[in-house]
């Protein structure tokens, strides 16, 4: 990996607490979309393990789930890093996009 996830272009930024805000956040990124555009979203989750594995799983899982049920194309990737000393992070972003930006 050439550069850092924190380097990508974002176009929106989800700071959550707790798997519920995790739910909405992926209703949210499905209902944007992730076709068509030269932009990725970051989700910021607290640095306790326990409640970041859960968001985690649920934003990941969620926003695969959500682009099968609109029967769009499910190639998305993500990083998850260390934000800064309170929250992890997850950036997610279409493989096209990240194609088209040189990454």
């Amino acid at each position: 990996m050439d550069f850092h996830p924190k380097d990508l272009p974002i176009s929106k930024t989800y700071d959550l607490k707790d798997e519920k805000n995790a739910m909405e956040a992926v209703e949210d990124m499905i209902r944007i979309g992730f076709k068509k555009r030269k932009e990725g979203f970051k989700v910021l989750m607290p640095k306790e393990s326990k409640i970041a594995k859960r968001i985690g799983y649920t934003v990941t899982t969620g926003v695969t789930h959500g682009l099968r049920q609109k029967n769009e194309i499910r190639d998305i990737r993500y990083w998850t890093y260390h934000h800064d000393d309170e929250h992890y992070a997850i950036v997610l972003i279409s493989n096209s996009a990240l194609a088209d930006l040189g990454f």
